[in-house]
């Protein structure tokens, strides 16, 4: 059995700092890796607006805050990673980009070390054959913001032990989060209902239908999600959202999952959404949601 008391999270985008609070808030001792130190910077700094709008809605107090952000550390060396019991890889959907990050990160773990991907839409099996270690590799697909949602999509590879996945399975639990066990299918759920319908929200912008507060309002209020279409692209980032449809498509050749034009064109203008001030809806600030 193993005993998960530090965690590792590599990449410090939006999934990865709100996987990185999640396991800080879990008591979990927890280590961010990122080649940018900008991008572990910006991390931290949304992280503590986060806890700090955590005490004033009373949902933690400050002395735990403080507990948490002691918990939580940030690193450019890979090497630091070794103290790690389960390493949590949050890097964008790129086969060659995961698979050379978990080479270098089965270098510097130990042996006994979990890996897990974040991925969305790429095969579990495939990821894992990059990572030297396919038996000790499981999927874990937070649902974005991860600080926020419960979710977690459970998924082994072919080669995943029962072991690796009871344990990954009870870590998702420690973590406070529900799991749900999923085939190695690309989009596994959520986003194999998300991308079609997201797509389609797009396809109404561009072609004049509705106005995106108007998609968004109609979605919220007729069918009770918390957050319309279009808002959650922006929070996801249009450039994310072009590599998560590009992976499903080309998996599963379904249209409703290819991109919309309209997409390319908004990341052409630099309107990715929330990180860029701009996307379907325009901001002032790219701080995270409050918890």
């Amino acid at each position: 059995m193993h005993n998960i008391k530090t965690v590792g999270v590599a990449g410090s985008g939006t999934m990865g700092a709100g996987i990185a609070i999640v396991a800080a808030r879990a008591g979990f001792k927890t280590i961010v890796f990122d080649t940018q130190q900008a991008a572990l910077d910006r991390a931290r700094k949304q992280t503590e607006g986060f806890f700090a709008k955590s005490v004033e809605r009373k949902k933690l107090t400050q002395p735990q805050v403080e507990t948490m952000l002691a918990n939580l550390t940030a690193t450019t060396r890979i090497d630091d990673m070794a103290a790690c019991d389960i390493v949590i890889e949050a890097v964008f959907e790129n086969l060659k980009v995961k698979h050379d990050l978990l080479a270098q990160l089965n270098k510097a773990c130990k042996p006994e070390a979990l890996f897990a991907s974040n991925t969305s839409t790429l095969s579990i099996t495939e990821i894992a054959a990059g990572s030297g270690r396919d038996e000790k590799f499981v999927g874990m697909h937070f649902c974005l913001p991860a600080q926020l949602m419960k979710l977690i999509e459970m998924s082994p590879g072919l080669r995943t032990s029962d072991e690796t996945f009871n344990a990954a399975w009870d870590f998702a639990k420690a973590l406070g989060q529900i799991p749900v066990k999923t085939k190695d299918n690309p989009g596994f759920i959520l986003n194999y209902f998300l991308v079609p319908f997201n797509n389609d929200a797009i396809r109404l912008v561009e072609a004049g239908v509705a106005a995106p507060a108007d998609i968004d309002r109609a979605i919220k209020v007729g069918l009770g999600y918390p957050m319309g279409p279009l808002e959650l692209l922006d929070l996801v980032g249009l450039d994310t959202h072009l590599l998560v449809a590009e992976a499903l498509y080309s998996s599963t050749h379904e249209p409703r999952a290819a991109v919309p034009a309209l997409v390319k064109r908004m990341i052409a203008a630099g309107q990715l959404g929330r990180k860029t001030g701009q996307g379907f809806y325009t901001y002032k600030t790219n701080a995270m949601f409050g918890g």
